[in-house]
């Protein structure tokens, strides 16, 4: 295991169990020669009491005593949720097969058969005590970690609340400004500041939404809720967000729907998802290029696909992109956090559908998400 060099002996408290009395007082000796604390009881009865009352991580455990024996103890001590993940050894003159597999049933942890010598008892102690420190180490490091994501989920929930308003605020009047003026009432250069001011908060309110949504999925606070929804209604709208964005960047954005087409989603995380596609889309396209949505069925599902004529992606990179979060950036210089794709993928797969990607390096990307039709 490697803990002994870690390990503080006296740290671990080590009950002893025998009614014979010679044999308490070796086991007592040996075990406070390593330094270990020790406590002692004569009986079963005994036992029960002191391991209630001292909590030891280690029962030495006579099988042999008069009342009830080891196993019967052994058996009682398993039963009490307070004592049951106390390591048990048993002591015992018995050394045949079915005795040994009778100790295993109720509880032991090893065998210790008599007479033993030091270097035996103390070899089958310490293996015992490095399983107790091993496990202490796993029960300390999970509560750090847990703390350490409840902090990390509270830091995302607190950023992503006060900071979505208020950046509400300033991407609708960057918005209000930008259609407002011409480059000409402003001249070029603050009229590039200002377009650039504007597609900034576009994204920084994108990003917010997504840490936003993605802290309440990941927290259990975010419930899917499925309705009827008719894709007609629904991704035309989505597509319509981009149309001044698309128009900036002088990319023109074309739909391809089909008629009725009837899912069971939940409404707005199926509309994340398309907005998250066909954000990257446009990030990512070269100006004068297209960006296709296409609506699609296949078996039992619908199929929302986003196509542009961009840079591509890597196919060593197609894998993972759905769950690494890497940063990328757009033909504009755009910064992506890759957050996005993540919840993508969490939301479809929420709403029993799937994402896919295909994408060749330099010639553009498709990105799927499958939706399952109303039954």
């Amino acid at each position: 295991m490697g803990f002994e060099t870690t390990i503080n002996k006296s740290d671990y408290k080590i009950l002893i169990v025998d009614d014979v009395v010679s044999n308490v007082l070796l086991l007592k000796i040996l075990l406070s020669n390593e330094k270990f604390q020790v406590c002692t009881a004569n009986s079963g009865e005994a036992c029960i009491e002191q391991t209630n009352a001292e909590h030891p991580d280690l029962i030495l455990l006579d099988v042999m005593m008069p009342g009830i024996d080891g196993f019967q103890t052994a058996t009682i001590l398993k039963k009490n949720p307070e004592t049951q993940n106390i390591p048990v050894i048993f002591l015992t003159a018995l050394n045949n097969p079915s005795d040994l597999v009778h100790g295993f049933q109720v509880g032991a942890s090893d065998f210790l058969t008599k007479p033993f010598n030091k270097e035996e008892l103390i070899v089958r102690v310490m293996h015992q005590i490095e399983l107790v420190a091993a496990k202490r180490l796993i029960e300390k490091q999970n509560a750090e970690l847990r703390a350490t994501i409840g902090n990390r989920d509270k830091m995302y929930s607190v950023i992503a609340h006060d900071l979505r308003s208020p950046m509400a605020s300033i991407r609708m009047v960057l918005n209000l400004v930008v259609s407002a003026v011409t480059p000409e009432a402003v001249g070029p250069e603050l009229w590039e500041l200002l377009d650039k001011a504007n597609k900034e908060s576009e994204d920084v309110h994108d990003l917010l939404d997504n840490l936003l949504k993605w802290t309440k999925s990941q927290t259990g606070r975010l419930s899917v809720v499925t309705q009827d929804l008719d894709l007609n209604d629904i991704i035309p709208g989505v597509v319509d967000i981009f149309e001044m964005i698309a128009m900036t960047k002088h990319i023109k954005l074309d739909y391809h729907g089909m008629g009725s087409v009837i899912v069971r989603a939940d409404n707005d995380m199926l509309k994340t998802v398309v907005r998250n596609f066909m954000s990257n889309a446009v990030k990512f396209s070269p100006e004068g290029s297209s960006v296709e949505i296409t609506v699609t069925t296949e078996g039992d599902f619908a199929k929302v696909s986003v196509r542009d004529h961009g840079v591509g992606i890597a196919p060593e990179r197609l894998e993972s992109i759905f769950h690494k979060g890497e940063t990328t950036y757009g033909t504009g210089g755009e910064e992506g956090s890759g957050l996005g794709l993540q919840l993508c993928a969490d939301f479809s797969r929420k709403n029993g559908g799937d994402v896919t990607v295909e994408s060749v390096l330099g010639e553009g990307s498709t990105f799927s998400v499958l939706i399952p039709l109303k039954k």
